[in-house]
């Protein structure tokens, strides 16, 4: 049984800013390759609601982009930014990763195990020119994130994150980019907001019955905020299970509200979640039970004052697949949605970050997200829940999601 607490309603912060709101980030095995007609079905379903797109200039789907110092190759970063426009999304770039010859690595060679290894020092200016390049390549672009998950940039010896080292990175490549054209909006630090047990040593004051941040993240995201040069957005990421000492997957996913939270104390600057993860899928679990978990993320999210969230994408499958957004396209019928892009799409319509956003009260057991037009309640509980919404007597059974607007519902 969860354990459940009475919200409290949080509304968008940046309401009047157009932040691109809620969308995915694809990953090596996306939808632009496969069979023709299941590619060209995956990008209708994609287009039908038109989100944000996330994509990295190097792995995930992407090949080197400069193999060597000035010989660039974009082709497949081209077929994905293709794919981003032609279903209609609002493209993001993720600036991450380094090419070989950065990291100590031969030019022209790509050893992909390898591809968490940050640039040295010598060549940030080498990769703060190659964001450059992919700006000036991608002139539609607006969006751009500096790295990821500060990879490569943790401290051996002194067992904590290198937060002046990344910082320094950040600022060129900041520069780089904007020098392209100022419109450009630029984030970072795309910091994973690790947590652990509360009783853990190391814990942060940043805890709740989730868990407890490690002190380290808070302070390399403390470092980065005080000595970064500018920044149009903050990025961050983090995982929710009861291996972080959460009692229940329903009280793990709090800890998105309660991160979103610290952060608007701790800047101005609107928040974008560029990964969030839930309780992995246990045995027994029902598809609705998968279902209301990411939901109940998602509720979190937008409750701690989220602006811009990424879902991230795995590798498509069935129809059986709870968690993908579209069968495989390398299936003659594939491409065809699933029920999580259809999730992302009523969250992309109906919570966006330009209306207020409120995590509301319904009953025990319920946890519910409302605008002014339209609210989502979704049963974190084993059992049915009966209330009362607008009126009208309503029965939630186990996990179900319903979606209500204009004194209509529908379950999920």
């Amino acid at each position: 049984m969860c354990v459940y607490r009475h919200p409290t309603p949080t509304p968008s912060m940046h309401t009047d800013a157009p932040w691109p709101g809620w969308g995915f980030t694809h990953t090596q095995f996306s939808a632009d390759s496969g069979i023709p007609d299941a590619v060209d079905r995956a990008r209708a379903a994609v287009a039908a609601v038109p989100m944000v797109q996330a994509q990295a200039i190097m792995g995930w789907g992407v090949d080197n982009p400069e193999p060597a110092p000035g010989r660039y190759d974009f082709r497949s970063l081209d077929r994905r930014m293709d794919f981003i426009r032609r279903s209609g999304g609002t493209p993001v770039i993720v600036l991450c990763c380094a090419p070989d010859w950065m990291r100590g690595g031969e030019p022209g060679q790509t050893d992909w195990s390898r591809l968490e290894v940050a640039p040295s020092s010598a060549h940030f200016a080498d990769f703060a020119e190659l964001a450059a390049q992919v700006a000036k390549r991608y002139p539609d672009v607006r969006y751009f994130v500096v790295w990821n998950e500060f990879k490569g940039f943790y401290d051996d010896r002194r067992g904590q994150w290198d937060a002046a080292g990344y910082t320094a990175m950040y600022n060129l490549v900041y520069d780089a980019v904007k020098a392209v054209n100022p419109a450009n909006r630029v984030g970072g630090p795309y910091l994973d907001f690790a947590s652990i047990a509360p009783d853990a040593p190391g814990g942060s004051p940043l805890r709740g019955p989730w868990g407890a941040i490690d002190r380290r993240n808070l302070e390399a995201f403390d470092y980065w905020n005080r000595h970064r040069r500018g920044a149009d957005f903050v990025a961050v990421d983090a995982h929710a299970s009861t291996a972080q000492g959460s009692p229940d997957e329903f009280t793990a996913v709090q800890k998105f509200a309660a991160v979103g939270r610290w952060l608007r104390i701790h800047t101005d600057l609107p928040v974008w979640w560029l990964e969030w993860y839930v309780e992995p899928t246990r045995p027994g679990w029902t598809s609705q039970h998968q279902i209301a978990v990411r939901v109940a993320a998602m509720i979190e999210l937008a409750a701690g004052g989220a602006d811009t969230a990424l879902y991230w994408n795995p590798k498509p499958g069935d129809a059986l697949c709870v968690d993908c957004l579209w069968t495989d396209t390398w299936s003659s019928t594939g491409g065809q949605p699933l029920t999580m892009l259809d999730v992302l799409g009523r969250f992309v319509r109906w919570f966006p970050p330009s209306v207020e956003r409120r995590e509301t009260f319904v009953a025990d057991g319920l946890l519910a997200l409302a605008t002014a037009r339209a609210q989502v309640i979704v049963n974190i509980t084993d059992h049915p829940i009966s209330a009362m919404v607008s009126g009208q007597p309503m029965v939630w059974a186990p996990y179900e999601t319903r979606w209500l607007t204009s004194g209509q519902s529908s379950g999920q």
